[in-house]
């Protein structure tokens, strides 16, 4: 009978080296919402969570339409065989064909089912086409500030993100990205309504990306995140990517349009101006099976095939914007006005924005630092708070400002 050591071969195991560098170096990056998150718990226990006012997580405090929830109680109920087995890895073809049938009508392009992939949420659809675009070494150029998750995702698939400074107004300047192509750059990732600045992108600078484009010496691809482009005010207009841009991919998902985020349901949806839309269509059939997210969940399919065109209610979210906007202004703090999403990104009254977030923290004020998306100088707020949470905060954050400046 053989018999077995229990002690180890190769001296005695070091602690902390079972993780990857990488990973351990991007958890120290990316540690920005979760040391706010334990601070804020600290703050709550000591001081009470009435006076501790959390502006840190963008997680929808409010509940789904009742018709997105009526619909999934009839796909539960539905006798129809099979409504949660595994179907062909882009989606169930009826669900395509219903997104398309959508896109169709809000781009007037020939949409099919065979440009759209179902996904779990707008990060597996990022990296599904990141996956499917990228070599080691290659380059993803994106505008500051941006969402921090995109620094990984690039990486995940051996790539890079470049990150190019926005405009003034926090829109892109595209002589800028123009001068950060390289040869090794493969696609520009875009946020628009824009986390953390809530600012929407004009159709003007799509105009001028395509044209830039069209003078790269490669084909490289737009990736369009959009999953905050049903949460608009002041009746602004989020422009159409595809018709303005002909290498366009729009990875969405109805996490906030819907307040479903925790159900993982998106899309990716390949322009059919895109020359190369059935070769890398065939690509990311590919990628999002082999990343392991195999389909989009079966139920919500289904569910946003019949209600994926209703909205919440944005006039809570409207409000909120007003309240926090005016209310920073009036103290001093400079702010592009956010026309979308549920964000506040303000200028910091001193240029170390995590020495600000620190202040504030005295206060019972909990934000995230800029420097986490990419434009140190700025905080980000999130208005899915409740309307009093934001009266009730403004006083901390005058205070914090007023120290800043030297006002005690």
């Amino acid at each position: 009978m053989r018999s077995y050591s229990t002690t180890p071969a190769v001296g005695p195991i070091l602690r902390g080296v079972i993780v990857s560098r990488a990973v351990t170096d991007n958890l120290a990056r990316a540690s920005w919402i979760r040391r706010m998150f334990e601070e804020g718990a600290r703050l709550k226990q000591e001081r009470g969570a009435e006076k501790v006012f959390d502006f840190t997580l963008g997680n929808p405090e409010i509940e789904p339409p009742p018709a997105v929830l009526a619909a999934a109680r009839r796909v539960l109920d539905s006798p129809e065989p099979h409504r949660h087995a595994y179907m062909p890895n882009a989606g169930h073809v009826a669900v395509r064909a219903a997104v398309a049938k959508r896109l169709r009508a809000a781009t007037g392009l020939p949409y099919t089912a065979g440009h759209v992939l179902m996904t779990v949420g707008a990060g597996a659809a990022l990296n599904t086409v990141l996956k499917a675009l990228l070599d080691p070494g290659d380059e993803v150029l994106t505008v500051a500030p941006f969402f921090a998750e995109y620094v990984f995702y690039a990486e995940n698939h051996g790539g890079r993100l470049v990150v190019v400074p926005p405009k003034a107004d926090l829109t892109p300047d595209v002589g800028k990205l123009e001068a950060a192509i390289t040869p090794r750059t493969r696609a520009i990732l875009v946020n628009s309504p824009n986390n953390p600045s809530g600012v929407i992108y004009p159709a003007s600078a799509f105009v001028e990306i395509e044209a830039m484009l069209a003078r790269a010496a490669r084909p490289i691809v737009l990736v369009s995140d959009e999953p905050y482009r049903a949460l608009v005010f002041d009746d602004v207009v989020v422009p159409e990517v595809p018709p303005l841009v002909t290498r366009s991919i729009v990875a969405t998902s109805w996490s906030k349009s819907l307040a479903i985020p925790g159900e993982r349901i998106g899309y990716l949806a390949l322009s059919p101006r895109m020359p190369e839309a059935a070769e890398l269509f065939e690509a990311c059939t590919f990628t999002s099976r082999v990343l392991g997210f195999v389909n989009a969940p079966a139920l919500w399919q289904w569910v946003v095939a019949e209600v994926g065109d209703q909205v919440i209610d944005v006039a809570p979210y409207r409000e909120k914007r007003d309240l926090m906007y005016e209310g920073l202004t009036r103290i001093g703090y400079q702010c592009v006005k956010p026309q979308g999403a549920f964000y506040v990104f303000p200028r910091t009254p001193i240029d170390d924005d995590v020495a600000f977030v620190r202040l504030l923290a005295e206060e019972g004020v909990l934000t995230v630092p800029g420097s986490g998306f990419g434009m140190p100088g700025h905080i980000r707020i999130s208005l899915t708070v409740e309307r009093e949470t934001v009266v009730r905060g403004l006083p901390g954050f005058e205070r914090a400002f007023r120290k800043a400046r030297g006002g005690g």
